[in-house]
Order: C-alpha cells, then sequence, then structure tokens
C-alpha cells in the first residue's frame, strides 16, 4: 500500500472527540487538548431531544475549544429544520430546555414499554472476551423489561467466552449457546434453532447498545405490525484514528441513511429496488426478525459472512430475500448502536475488500437460487457503474481530501473476487457440515 500507515493512536492527535448531546440538558464545553495533551481535530455527536436521536454533526474544534453556544450553534445550523419544530420554533437552546409537559416521544415509549414483548437479543462472537463482556454490560442495562440474551460462542478455541457469559449471567438473563461449525452464518442459524417463536434482535460483539435500543425496537414493532424487520442506526462509539474518521468518511454503517424513518415493502419498490443499490434498509449489527421470518427465507447463507471467503454479506442477501418475498422492513433511527470501528488502516483496508467480496458474493448466492433475476440486475447495472466511478455518488461525495484513494481501489477488487469467493465458501460449508452434522 502507498499511504503511510495508520497506528491505533496518534499520540499528539485525536481525530474526533465523540459526544452524545442531549438538547434538554445544558450543552458541555469541548476543549481543545485532551487531559492526555492530544489536540482535538474535530467533535462529532450524536444529537438527542428527550433522549430521541434526531441527527448527527460534525464539527472543527479551534484553538480555543468550542464553548456550549458553539455547539448549539452548529447543531441549529445542520439540524434546525428537525430540532426547530419540537422546540416551537425557537433556536437549540446552548442551556437547556424544560417542556411544559411531557414531550410526546417519551410517552409513546412509556405506552410501548407498558406492552412490551419479550425479545431475546443474540449476540454471536469469536475469541472476543473483552468487547463481548462491555456488549453484554450495555445488554444488561437495557430500559427494557423482557430482555434475554443469547451468546453463541462459534468455533471457540478458548474457555473465555463462556467465562465472561458465566460472569454475566449473575448479574441477569444470559444464555450461553456453542456452536462448533466456524463461519457467522452458522453461528446465527444456530440461534435461530435454539429460539423457535421468538423475537430475534441482533447485535455485534463490538457494539455496545443505546439504553434504548430494545424500547425503540418494540416501537417499531407497534407502530409497524405489518413489519417482518426493524433496522436501526449504527453509530461510531469512538472516534480515536484517522482509520475510524475514513470509515465513518466513507459511510459507516450507516451508509447515508440518516435519521428519517422509512419503511420498505412492495409500495416502495418503485423508488427502491430490492435489489440495488443495498443495503438502504440496514446492516447486520442491529437488526430485529419477528418468528419464523428467518425460517421463510431458509435461513442465513453458510456460504456467506465472517469466517467464510465471502466475508460479510450475509445480512445483506437476508434483507433482499425478505423483500423480494413481499415483506417489510422497517428502518428505525431511534434504534441506536455504538460500533468500535477498526482502528487501524490495515483492518480498514481488510474490511473494504470484505465489503466489496460480499456485496458480490451475495449476488451469486442470489442469481444461483434465482437464475431469473439477471435481467432486473442487468438493468441497474449502468446506476451501480455511476456510483463506481462517478465523482459526485453518494459512494464518494462524503470523502474528504485525506480519504486513502487506495481503500476505493480494495474495495472494488473485492468485488471481483466475489463470485469466486462464494463459490469456495460453500465447499467450505459442506466440509464444515461433514465434520460437524
Amino acid at each position: 500500500m502507498t499511504t503511510a500507515p495508520v497506528f491505533e493512536r496518534d499520540a499528539a492527535l485525536l481525530p474526533a472527540v465523540v459526544l452524545d448531546l442531549e438538547l434538554s440538558e445544558p450543552l458541555p464545553r469541548v476543549a481543545a487538548t485532551t487531559p492526555d495533551g492530544r489536540r482535538v481535530q474535530q467533535a462529532w455527536a450524536l444529537v438527542r431531544l428527550f433522549t430521541e436521536p434526531l441527527g448527527s454533526v460534525l464539527v472543527d474544534v479551534p484553538d480555543h475549544g468550542l464553548s456550549p453556544a458553539d455547539l448549539a450553534a452548529a447543531v441549529d445550523d445542520e439540524l434546525g429544520d428537525v430540532v426547530r419544530p419540537r422546540l416551537g420554533g425557537a433556536p437549540v437552546p446552548a442551556g437547556g430546555f424544560t417542556p411544559a409537559t411531557e414531550p410526546e416521544f417519551l410517552a409513546g415509549r412509556r405506552a410501548v414499554l407498558a406492552g412490551a414483548p419479550d425479545i431475546t437479543v443474540v449476540v454471536c462472537t469469536r475469541e472476543r472476551p473483552g468487547a463481548l463482556a462491555r456488549c453484554l454490560d450495555s445488554l444488561l442495562a437495557q430500559q427494557y423489561p423482557g430482555l434475554r440474551i443469547l451468546v453463541v460462542d462459534n468455533a471457540p478455541a478458548t474457555g473465555a467466552t463462556a467465562e465472561v457469559v458465566r460472569s454475566a449471567a449473575r448479574r441477569g438473563p444470559v444464555e450461553y449457546l456453542r456452536e462448533p461449525k466456524a463461519g457467522l452464518s452458522f453461528a446465527r442459524n444456530a440461534a435461530v434453532a435454539a429460539c423457535p417463536g421468538q423475537i430475534l434482535a441482533w447485535i455485534d460483539d463490538d457494539e455496545v447498545a443505546d439504553p434504548y435500543w430494545l424500547a425503540e425496537v418494540a416501537r417499531a414493532l407497534a407502530e409497524h405490525p405489518e413489519a417482518d424487520v426493524v433496522s436501526g442506526v449504527i453509530v461510531p462509539a469512538e472516534l480515536e484514528t484517522r482509520a475510524q474518521l475514513w470509515f465513518e468518511q466513507f459511510g459507516g454503517h450507516s451508509k447515508g441513511r440518516g435519521f428519517r424513518p422509512d419503511v420498505f415493502g412492495p409500495h416502495s419498490a418503485h423508488r427502491q429496488s430490492p435489489l440495488y443499490p443495498l443495503p438502504p434498509f440496514g446492516t447486520g449489527a442491529n437488526m430485529t426478525f419477528r418468528p419464523g421470518v428467518i425460517e421463510r427465507i431458509g435461513g442465513w447463507d453458510t456460504a456467506l459472512g465472517a469466517g467464510t471467503p465471502a466475508m460479510g454479506s450475509e445480512d445483506t442477501l437476508a434483507f433482499t430475500q425478505v423483500l423480494l418475498a413481499g415483506g417489510t422492513i422497517v428502518y428505525q433511527p431511534t434504534a441506536v448502536t455504538h460500533h468500535y470501528h477498526r482502528r487501524d488502516l490495515a483492518g480498514l483496508h481488510q474490511q473494504m475488500v470484505g465489503y466489496g467480496t460480499g456485496l458480490t458474493a451475495a449476488y451469486t448466492s442470489l442469481l444461483m437460487s434465482r437464475p431469473g433475476l439477471i435481467w432486473q440486475l442487468l438493468k441497474l447495472a449502468p446506476v451501480a457503474f455511476r456510483d463506481l466511478t462517478g465523482a459526485d455518488s453518494l459512494r464518494v461525495a462524503t470523502l474528504r481530501a485525506d480519504f486513502p484513494r487506495e481503500l476505493l481501489g480494495a474495495n472494488r477488487r473485492g468485488m471481483i473476487a466475489g463470485p469466486r469467493a462464494y463459490l469456495r465458501g460453500r465447499r467450505t460449508a459442506r466440509a464444515r457440515l461433514r465434520q460437524h452434522p
């Protein structure tokens, strides 16, 4: 690679401090220097009002830092059209805001929680005990009554994961399941088989859940009884390195979906094909399926996902299959999880390769099961070509001058490798099934 290496942490610089701003409370002051002496370059903030996530802002931090008034002005400039109507037309306050009556958003959540359904949260993991413990801590802190947590230990090499689960189980409803066949889709399928008839919410082990994550999932299920799947927003938990900031520039896990709710189904096919662009409807690190939906689409494709040559996109394929079968996916941006992005450039490079490989591998899987879709995909090919090559496409519009362009090349090389990777993955999955029937 031609780009200089990016280490886990620059001793002199902090690319961005991550904030969680609640507009009903006084806004903080952002210092230009951290306690350990690093210069803060930017502030990334998730903006809420009465706990409702309304959007995010990225603000440059000057030498004198950011005052509460500076933050309020930045939020008002970026999100004023969303925030001001909730404040009776007033600008974003720096000193907090006290409503005269209970906010409608909080009243709605309270009503949902009064009749909230039981939800099983699934965490599939392999040999990352520290990250898993952090994730489980956030799940046990959920503001939700009917919670069960299932940890699927995928092809474990040690007992570290089991020990983390035993420790967490002393504090709440955490259960352990071992899946010997390596691969995320094998782990996902094991969870589905172990939880018949249950609502399954999925989160990755390198995330933490917002305290109201499941409450907002339940809100979406209540407001959309037709929903087969609910997906939420994934925001950065930290931006400690340039590589993490570059991942956000590329769209992060949200891929430009923003904080506007949406519903995808048969009624939306005229404006959004289930086939491309992918995936506007969500991602596997924050998704919830109603009972029976995964079974109806044939389960998770074991030739896709982490631990396979394809490296990912079992979630993309599942979303597409749900929509092609006439199902409905609700995008609920108030259901938030926080992700710890890969810290170094080598890890980001591998992730970009994986995104490309997984995407075309998922298409290969789809065409092998439904070859007639080739004609629809060919019609969408010009749009895909423009996205890959256009200077103003959504894929590159958010990239800044410092973004290593070689990462885009890595993503494209992954796309070329995807079909062959999928075929190798099928052979690997068959061998694992023979080894562990």
